[in-house]
């Protein structure tokens, strides 16, 4: 008998694994186009890269507002090259059955399409994911931006994002010494800071390629169409720990947001002089010194912030899992109900990214597109789930 359960379980993963499903639908009034880059540094050594004097490089994905009527196809989720050389180094492992196969996954991305001429240039925000998660992890949030009218660049590099798969086909994974998991004490800070400040310098880099691809592109799509006076940054977890440093750091960064990130780097000390929002999850349940010297951190930045340009919510429900596609959408029921049980989850997944969604384009509506107090924008009986904190 439990041989039976054991099989049917592994059944129903398998069919899970195998459903079509797409991500959630941009709400605006945009059409999404994605483009992929491949940036290559060549006077900037990658001080993390295993291999001494190797160039930085990163793989970027844009996501923009898309002409309407293009007849651009629709780009697949993961491209089938790199989602095949992405996974070649072994076969399908229980592990991976917890999760959508990527060639079933429909997102809502035109192809290399043309920039929609509605306006004569569009903000740009840079996004970067959690620890190593792939940008394309968060897909639902970056076009759902792009469909209002913001141009966002998720910026992927080796030896730090989990696995980069170039055009070319070079794959590239991430190190063990850059895997803050299996470090500890002095070793692990010490990694940590290098990492933060790789990323951070990425984040600088990519912007002086876009201003580049401002003046000049190539294939004229973003040539003029780059509003980069009216720049943000946004990520999760480390990613949002690297948008919270980099908006001190860079003073092109006009407007940040950290979802759902511990705050890490100089920027607990010295603050943010720019607008800025924490985005947390539901940690109502959560106690203990660690929780609580990450909130100390949160607030030593909030209470920096000018009163008009500064925003601490929290969605009721959420997990800090679930602010990706992975973790809402294509993790399997099995895994979200376990969260569920265990009191780890009271929101539905696509919910979450929903109610993300909304606080990270109003955010940015408020202060990159137009002037005052997000408090008022943010607040909606819409959702019932985002909580202030004062």
């Amino acid at each position: 008998m439990a041989l039976l359960v054991v099989v049917g379980g592994i059944a129903a993963l398998w069919l899970e694994h195998r459903t079509e499903v797409s991500l959630p639908a941009p709400t605006g009034p945009f059409a999404v186009g994605r483009s992929l880059y491949d940036w290559v540094d060549d006077k900037t050594v990658d001080a993390v890269a295993p291999v001494p004097r190797t160039r930085r490089e990163m793989l970027v994905w844009i996501w923009y507002p898309s002409a309407a009527g293009s007849r651009a196809p629709m780009d697949e989720y993961v491209p089938a090259a790199i989602s095949a050389a992405a996974g070649s180094s072994g076969g399908l492992s229980l592990f991976r059955l917890l999760t959508r196969d990527a060639a079933k996954v429909h997102s809502h991305s035109h192809r290399d399409s043309a920039l929609s001429p509605r306006q004569p240039s569009y903000p740009v925000v840079l996004m970067r994911g959690g620890a190593s998660a792939p940008v394309l992890n968060y897909s639902t949030l970056a076009e759902d931006l792009a469909s209002h009218g913001y141009v966002v660049v998720g910026l992927d590099a080796p030896y730090r994002t989990g696995v980069v798969v170039f055009p070319d086909g070079r794959v590239m994974r991430r190190t063990a010494q850059n895997n803050p998991e299996l470090l500890a004490g002095a070793a692990l800070d010490s990694r940590v800071k290098a990492l933060l400040a790789a990323w951070t310098s990425d984040m600088a880099f990519a912007l002086d390629r876009l201003t580049q691809l401002n003046t000049s592109d190539p294939s004229g799509k973003f040539t003029g169409r780059l509003d980069m006076a009216r720049v943000g940054a946004f990520g999760h977890s480390f990613g949002g720990a690297q948008a919270a440093q980099f908006c001190h750091d860079d003073p092109r960064c006009k407007a940040g947001i950290d979802i759902d990130g511990a705050p890490l780097g100089s920027v607990i000390q010295a603050g943010i002089d720019r607008p800025f929002m924490f985005i947390l999850s539901d940690h109502s349940s959560e106690a203990g010194p660690e929780s609580s010297r990450i909130m100390a951190d949160i607030r030593s930045i909030y209470d920096r912030l000018p009163a008009d340009r500064r925003l601490l919510v929290a969605i009721r429900g959420a997990n800090h899992f679930t602010f990706s596609d992975d973790g809402a959408v294509l993790k399997s029921h099995l895994v979200r109900g376990v969260l569920r049980l265990f009191g780890k989850l009271g929101i539905d997944g696509p919910r979450q990214l929903e109610v993300t969604a909304y606080c990270v384009r109003s955010f940015f509506d408020a202060y990159l597109k137009g002037a005052g107090d997000a408090r008022l924008a943010i607040p909606s009986p819409r959702y019932p789930e985002i909580t202030t904190l004062r």
